[in-house]
């Protein structure tokens, strides 16, 4: 295409919405371009990302040192299927084991990939090693939660959107309230539970952050039953609630997995996003030897899970949280943002709560969740440089690449502000 035919935004979204299938609702942005924390569209005008690909792309945009491992492997091997062994794969599964405190690995593609796999995990190992009854076994959810949109994972959703003209649904899933205690306990009285899946802190529900306490005593509770703890941490796993892990809770450490025994290791760890920094499709779920032998072959795989491109990339973005210490600045520069967050609040009467922990946060809007507040405070910030989504209605998530500085972050706080107090009076000018 010449210059003087020159791709614009309204082209792109205009293609899109006539051959794509309109399963999403964008913020009218396209972009073209991404380098660290910024991003830029195609008539090149340059944002702040503050949502990461929805955690993905924790290292940053196009970090060099994960394109470099993804342009030498593919130059080299992409994809054997697991008909054949390749070279990179028990690499791979060795790195990750070792890093995350884990026997084995079972390796995926897609964060909703990595849920289907645990939750087939736990019913095989609910069979083979509990000893449920055949066709009984039970996986016990929480209520709001986002797994995916598979029809499996959407049967263990209470989101009307996300579940209507979808049935029927797959039996076995039992929902509770998330951080309620008294719900898990009285749920995992039936022998046929085979699991407790949970998300360490939902993020697409608007980034709830349960009690302190509340993962703990949820580990300890299905010790007691036999059942296993599954963490789904796809969102916020890799270092992006200031932990390694958000199932740490409130351990001293931020850079790396505990020393000694965490107080909360699941049975089972999910993990996806930003498993690859963003730069190709790679899951992963993580057991040790005594629930993962449940196994074996035949029983589940897929063609790409695995592949030699995969296992490069998401090696080098370990190591690229690892040597920029991600979780710790993660940590610090969160503090930082709640606490002028807070300061936000007692300005304004559009912001009523933050929420969250390390670079995963909300704001809550002071208005109803059918309300178009939210999706108008952020068009108002997309057109003051910073790209931000809401999320059931009135909330809208902040999750910026954790490469970020402070002086950025303080920057970011500043557009938050502006736009915040200039809708503000805005609002009361037509009001």
């Amino acid at each position: 295409m010449s210059e003087k035919q020159k791709f614009t935004s309204h082209d792109a979204i205009a293609m899109e919405e006539k051959y794509g299938a309109q399963n999403y609702h964008p913020l009218p942005v396209v972009l073209t371009r991404g380098e660290g924390v910024y991003v830029w569209d195609v008539e090149g005008k340059k944002y702040y990302d503050f949502l990461s690909a929805y955690s993905a792309v924790n290292q940053g945009h196009c970090h060099p040192k994960i394109i470099a491992a993804l342009k030498d492997q593919a130059e080299r091997l992409t994809l054997t299927s697991r008909a054949f062994y390749n070279e990179m794969l028990g690499q791979y599964e060795k790195y990750l084991s070792e890093f995350f405190g884990f026997d084995k690995v079972l390796p995926m593609n897609t964060g909703a990939e990595a849920v289907e796999t645990a939750i087939k995990l736990a019913r095989k190992w609910g069979y083979e090693k509990k000893g449920i009854h055949a066709n009984q076994a039970k996986v016990i959810v929480c209520q709001n939660n986002f797994h995916g949109r598979t029809i499996t994972i959407i049967s263990a959703s209470n989101d009307p959107i996300a579940t209507e003209n979808f049935g029927p649904f797959t039996p076995g899933i039992h929902s509770i309230r998330y951080n309620d205690l008294y719900a898990l306990r009285e749920a995992l009285e039936d022998d046929n539970v085979a699991a407790f899946l949970v998300e360490p802190i939902q993020g697409e529900a608007g980034v709830y952050v349960p009690d302190d306490d509340y993962l703990r005593e949820a580990y300890l509770m299905c010790k007691e039953r036999n059942v296993l703890f599954i963490s789904d941490e796809v969102q916020t796993g890799i270092a992006r609630t200031g932990r390694l892990l958000a199932s740490c809770g409130n351990c001293s450490c931020a850079d790396k997995l505990c020393s000694g025994e965490p107080e909360v290791k699941p049975d089972i760890l999910i993990l996806g996003k930003a498993l690859s920094g963003g730069a190709f499709p790679v899951s992963a779920v993580l057991a040790n030897k005594e629930i993962m032998d449940v196994i074996r072959p035949g029983n589940h795989g897929s063609t790409f899970g695995g592949n030699p491109l995969a296992c490069a990339v998401a090696m080098a973005a370990l190591e690229v949280v690892r040597e920029e210490n991600l979780a710790e600045r993660a940590d610090f520069l969160g503090n930082i943002f709640r606490k002028e967050m807070n300061k936000l609040i007692q300005k304004s009467q559009w912001v009523k709560l933050v929420r969250g922990k390390g670079l995963l946060n909300a704001i809550v809007i002071n208005d109803t969740e059918d309300s178009s507040t939210a999706w108008e405070i952020c068009m108002a910030l997309k057109e003051n440089g910073l790209l931000a989504k809401p999320t059931h209605g009135n909330i809208i998530r902040f999750a910026p690449p954790l490469v970020m500085t402070e002086e950025q972050l303080y920057e970011c706080i500043g557009i938050i502000n502006k736009t915040i107090m200039e809708f503000e009076a805005q609002y009361a000018e037509e009001h």
